[in-house]
């Protein structure tokens, strides 16, 4: 595996990788690693003939107060993971790579930004659109690969590819891959390490309450008291607060009042301790 600090370099690596019309799958990451990251690499190598990781904690894309300082960094040990699948390419861009001085430019998707995620974190999903579009540009995948626990983003990516008319990758070829989950079913996250034992242990709450009110809505309950159950149930489980319990349309994100014949996703975002956690379910 090619670790890869400069983007000429990665230019190089990415040029040979394709020859003889080879394709290559990028896997874009925030590094500390998890069984959810290495299932996407996984499923990456199996569509094409190479894969590329990025690993960048994008200052971009967190707000004021958040996370950026305390968000885990470990390349080393997150290295040793990749090769040990066989990963081909590592881009590792510092900050001063990624957003040289006089940066400018501004990737925004309107609409699809607006709710859920984008209400709670104003600006969060202009820094998320930016750097992934400058990462397919720097390593032009054929395919690209996103863990739908943050659904939101997935959404927010394809519509960027296809509004761009990117080719690399194509927005058919942003391919969103069901989301891990522990055994007693809490998706994986980088985040979970921020929680105490006792926190761990209520953060089932989640994705029992998703279940339970995907359940109501199949036995016919409205879409409001669905809801209103989910979010009481996440705060007498130990949730501080929740910041939205929504049924929205899985393509538009617009919201919903009841299961129609189009997909549909029950989504969550609420706080426990120092971690926000997000979880979304396939409603129909």
């Amino acid at each position: 595996m090619q670790t890869i600090y400069r983007l000429e370099d990665l230019r190089a690596a990415v040029a040979s990788s394709k020859i003889g019309e080879k394709t290559l799958a990028l896997v874009p990451t925030m590094g500390a690693l998890h069984e959810g990251h290495l299932t996407l690499v996984r499923r990456a190598r199996d569509l094409a003939d190479a894969v590329a990781v990025s690993i960048f904690v994008n200052p971009r894309q967190f707000g004021p107060g958040e996370d950026f300082d305390a968000y885990p960094r470990r390349l080393e040990s997150d290295a040793a993971l990749l090769a040990a699948e066989g990963v081909d390419i590592l881009w590792a861009p510092s900050p001063e790579v990624m957003y040289p001085r006089g940066f400018a430019t501004t990737v925004s998707v309107a609409g699809l930004d607006e709710p859920l995620c984008g209400a709670a974190r104003p600006g969060h999903f202009d820094g998320v659109a930016t750097v992934v579009c400058k990462l397919f540009n720097q390593v032009q995948p054929d395919f690209a690969l996103f863990g739908e626990k943050d659904w939101q983003q997935l959404a927010i990516i394809r519509r960027m590819a296809r509004d761009l008319d990117l080719a690399f990758p194509r927005a058919e070829a942003i391919i969103g891959v069901p989301t891990v989950r522990e055994a007693d079913g809490l998706a994986l996250s980088s985040r979970n390490q921020y929680l105490t034992a006792h926190e761990r242990a209520n953060a089932v709450a989640l994705p029992r309450a998703i279940e339970a009110a995907i359940a109501a809505l199949h036995a016919g309950a409205d879409a409001d008291a669905a809801l209103e159950d989910l979010r009481t149930a996440l705060l007498r489980g130990g949730f501080a607060r929740v910041d939205y319990a929504d049924l929205r349309d899985a393509e538009t994100l617009d919201p919903l009042d009841a299961l129609g014949d189009r997909p549909a996703r029950v989504l969550v975002a609420a706080h426990l301790g120092k971690a926000r956690l997000i979880d979304n379910w396939p409603a129909n």
